[in-house]
């Protein structure tokens, strides 16, 4: 029997963030487990898009020959109900959902509450729904109706890397380097972790940001704003997107990884610092508690600059604190899944729909 579904994702599936490269990786896993997939391009500008990208994403979806699987990710699938809907008396359906889409930052009332019942209704039409954490599973479960039985938890996968081996003295000059790795969006807090560093110009720190300056160019230009405003230009270096091969020398070259996230469904990046061995300072918001092991990092209120800066200076003052979060990192590494186990849970609901 032919394992075949199509996987609807919007725009370019080489888009660099943690919900594409979940996708491309699954893709090939599930590849590799003996599933022929039609990949399905939706368009761009989700999950905001034109009247005519919205036609064109629902054209493009009942171009699927009945009867077989669609996986849409939620990405989309959000703002589609009317194409689920339509969808749903001719092919299953499957939601992927990284995070609900009202919880992303920046957004207006209206729309977090439009978003809320857009959403809602075209999970209503699917027939199962996968994500990423435990902590979505039940987002997806209280606040928009989806019954447990219709809910699969596949984690994301962690490479298994050899990981960064704590050096209390690893540079003659003693500063501390600090990591951040995400798309410089709202919802990745760097206003917060550049406001909360001002506050720490005493201490011998440095930070490289390594993420996507183009998803929201005001975002973009408000973080060079604010490093150039307070002062930090010389000790904050902003790079873009990297390539695996830089990704992995900067975390090889990194004392700690800090990001303020005020939301993350996952959040692929702490769960890639830890793999690395490197303690973690964050916010405790959405799954970030679920993705950083107990002891691997300092967790603190979203969007609280004190709390952000002192537990930045606890960390960074204190190497013997530095050095414990480091050993229960590398301890907690070997425990994530592997992109293989966590590919073997969403072929599992494919088989079962």
């Amino acid at each position: 029997m032919v394992k075949r579904f199509a996987f609807a994702v919007p725009g370019d599936l080489a888009t660099p963030t943690g919900g594409y490269a979940y996708d491309r990786r699954m893709i090939t896993e599930l590849g590799d487990l003996g599933w022929q997939i039609d990949l399905l391009d939706l368009g761009g500008g989700f999950p905001s898009p034109s009247g005519a990208a919205r036609a064109a994403a629902r054209t493009r979806l009942l171009s699927v020959p009945a009867g077989r699987t669609i996986v849409i990710d939620g990405l989309a699938l959000g703002v589609l109900p009317e194409a689920a809907t339509e969808l749903a008396g001719r092919n299953p359906l499957l939601a992927l959902v990284h995070h609900p889409l009202a919880l992303e930052s920046g957004l207006t009332a209206e729309r977090v509450e439009s978003l809320r019942r857009s959403e809602r209704s075209a999970l209503a039409s699917v027939r199962g729904v996968i994500v990423t954490s435990a902590t979505t599973a039940q987002l997806v479960m209280s606040d928009y109706g989806v019954p447990v039985e219709h809910v699969t938890v596949a984690r994301p996968g962690n490479e298994r890397v050899t990981p960064v081996q704590y050096k209390p003295a690893r540079r003659n000059d003693g500063w501390v380097q600090l990591l951040s790795v995400g798309a410089v969006v709202p919802r990745k807090g760097f206003d917060v972790l550049v406001a909360a560093l001002a506050e720490l110009t005493d201490l011998p720190w440095r930070l490289t940001i390594a993420g996507d300056l183009t998803r929201d160019r005001n975002a973009a230009a408000q973080l060079e704003s604010d490093v150039a405003r307070r002062g930090l230009g010389q000790r904050i270096d902003t790079l873009g997107v990297v390539s695996s091969a830089h990704l992995a020398a900067l975390y090889a070259a990194a004392d700690l990884f800090v990001l303020a996230s005020h939301f993350e469904g996952y959040g692929m990046a702490y769960a890639e610092a830890v793999a690395h061995g490197l303690p973690v300072i964050g916010s405790n918001a959405g799954a970030i508690p679920e993705t950083v092991p107990p002891g691997a990092g300092l967790l603190v209120p979203p969007g609280d600059v004190a709390a952000f800066a002192q537990a930045l200076r606890n960390v960074i003052t204190d190497s013997d604190l530095r050095r414990r979060l480091a050993e229960a990192a590398r301890a907690a590494a070997p425990q994530f899944p592997t992109w293989r186990q966590s590919a073997e849970i969403f072929a599992r609901v494919l088989e079962t729909v």
